[in-house]
């Protein structure tokens, strides 16, 4: 029999980048294809994605993409994968919806195969047989998925916590997950997400409770901004502001265009007067409007970025509004969110976020949450995913407490092979993986090399030396001219630029005519003794760029 093959694509190492490749044989199945937010490390990159060099060598295996839910990091990069690998992608009826959304963007909506699929109803793809299992989260139609293979069931979490209360009447399917406990489980794959923090999530509910003890002490304009994805937040602001006599706003492309999706297909339910951004609600008092908003994040084309700056075309904050940012600080947003809360309070208003105020509950399974998972499940091996590493040491610490043998428990990274047989589970050889960076319309086409160019010259600027040699002679024809940006103010280089020259004419002097004639050669040394006199004098280190002209 054919081992099976779980091999990690994206997630595990990271947050974001999800994406779980199960093999078998020459069949393949992937588990959500999401992308990651870049840090301020990655300047000038808009998103990433994941590396599928793997499965692009491998077409011929992969039947289809599944996916567990509608979240950016696990369905963001499939825009840009489904170009180069056009397979069938299932998923349920609000993921499809809000996906079919993003695939329009890219004039992929025709050419895509979408499948829909529904939490207990089983299908079949190939030899692997599926079943999505309903889970809460904060998004709805969220599923775990049980996947029967020829060696065994694979139970893939997704993103999931225990919510007993939720917002939309969607239950943590307990019998399904505790069904397939006692038929058995392979192997279980787990959201390691919130692994660090003890105890139960709170339920969306209790976010609830919170925003209607600001809402009513509000007595200006109220700003609420979300994730536009998390419907059930977006349900609950709706409601409170109905029953507090507000009319709620909605504000932003992707908070309009999601909100509309969820509406029309029966998630999300507005009241009569719910209005948009380009609708008449001028005429309305300040205390009876609710302008549901994007930016959440500190995004610098956001709704409430443009607001906070007052460069919004028709909403302005004024003293005595209230904003609350109503999600996480997401870790490499720190910095845009706080420079937001500061031209927030710029404008006089009362700003409540998740440092001051209760007003966000993960959407992830805390340590009691996910020992019920591995009690439910109690399966024979354990794969910690999606999180950094230090989340899947700790995950893999917290199964062996509740039961797995330590043997049984497998670290993998991005790469990593795990196969499955019937006597047993064992590492294999990597595969291709990592990173591809989204920059603008280039894809792939900025690789690290670049990142690391673009680093430095954010750190140190930049030297352009400029000379025109002789193609036969090597004699120096013209120049050197020397050219910095982001290196020094002009009125205090000139000296430094002077004794740059000199160093660039004594570089030549010093070199024979067959390196003087050869321009690679001699940009290399030029380069060299500029970087040294730079790091020697002044202990920086600017990015040196010789230009050489041949006459």
């Amino acid at each position: 029999m054919e081992p099976l093959r779980i091999i990690p694509l994206g997630g595990l190492g990271e947050f974001g980048l999800n994406m779980m490749l199960i093999e078998y044989g020459e069949a393949a199945l992937a588990i959500d294809c999401g992308l990651m937010f870049p840090g301020a490390d990655l300047l000038g990159i808009d998103l990433v994605v994941p590396d599928v060099s793997y499965l692009l060598e491998n077409k011929k295996k992969l039947l289809g993409i599944v996916l567990t839910h509608a979240h950016e990091d696990h369905i963001g990069a499939l825009p840009y994968i489904l170009r180069q690998l056009p397979v069938p992608v299932f998923g349920t009826r609000l993921t499809l919806g809000l996906l079919g959304n993003k695939l329009r963007e890219h004039g992929l909506d025709r050419s895509t195969d979408l499948r829909e699929i529904r939490a207990a109803q089983p299908w079949e793809v190939g030899p692997f047989k599926l079943e999505g299992i309903s889970v809460t989260h904060s998004l709805m139609d969220c599923v775990a998925l049980a996947v029967d293979t020829p060696v065994g069931t694979i139970i893939h979490t997704g993103d999931f916590k225990i919510d007993n209360t939720p917002v939309n009447g969607e239950l943590f399917d307990f019998q399904r997950f505790a069904a397939y406990g006692e038929r058995g489980v392979l192997l279980l794959l787990s959201d390691s997400t919130n692994v660090e923090r003890e105890g139960y999530t709170p339920s969306e509910r209790e976010v609830g409770r919170n925003l209607e003890e600001i809402f009513r002490n509000s007595r200006g304009r109220l700003f609420v901004a979300t994730f536009s994805s998390n419907i059930p937040r977006i349900q609950q602001v709706v409601e409170l502001s109905e029953r507090i006599g507000r009319t709620t706003v909605l504000s932003g492309r992707s908070m309009i265009h999601n909100a509309q999706i969820a509406s029309d297909l029966g998630y999300l339910h507005l009241p009569d007067g719910v209005a948009f951004e380009s609708e008449h609600w001028h005429g309305l008092a300040r205390d009876r409007i609710t302008f549901l908003t994007t930016g959440s994040q500190g995004e610098p084309l956001s709704a409430l970025h443009r607001i906070a700056l007052n460069d919004h075309k028709s909403i302005r904050i004024d003293p005595g509004d209230t904003v609350v940012l109503s999600s996480k600080f997401i870790p490499g947003n720190e910095r845009a969110i706080t420079n937001l809360i500061n031209h927030l309070y710029r404008r006089g208003a009362e700003v409540h976020y998740e440092r001051v105020s209760e007003i966000h509950v993960s959407g992830h399974a805390s340590q009691e949450e996910l020992k019920t998972m591995l009690r439910l499940t109690r399966p024979r091996y354990f794969v910690p995913i999606h999180g950094e590493y230090r989340h899947l040491v700790r995950h893999i610490r917290l199964a062996e407490a509740a039961g797995v043998e330590a043997e049984n428990c497998f670290l993998l990274e991005d790469g990593s092979v795990l196969e499955l047989t019937a006597n047993g589970a064992r590492k294999a050889a990597t595969v291709s993986a990592g990173r591809v960076f989204v920059d603008g319309k280039g894809v792939g086409d900025v690789e690290d090399v670049v990142i690391r160019d673009r680093r430095h010259l954010s750190e140190g600027g930049m030297v352009l030396a400029v000379m025109a040699i002789h193609q036969q002679t090597g004699e120096l024809v013209a120049g050197p001219d020397l050219i910095s940006r982001g290196f020094m103010r002009a009125e205090d280089s000139e000296e430094v630029m002077e004794r740059a020259k000199k160093i660039v004419l004594e570089t030549l002097r010093s070199m024979n005519r067959e390196t003087r004639t050869d321009p690679g050669e001699l940009q290399e040394e030029v380069r060299k003794a500029l970087r040294r006199y730079f790091n020697k004098t002044l202990e920086r280190r600017p990015v040196v760029l010789p230009f050489i002209m041949e006459t």
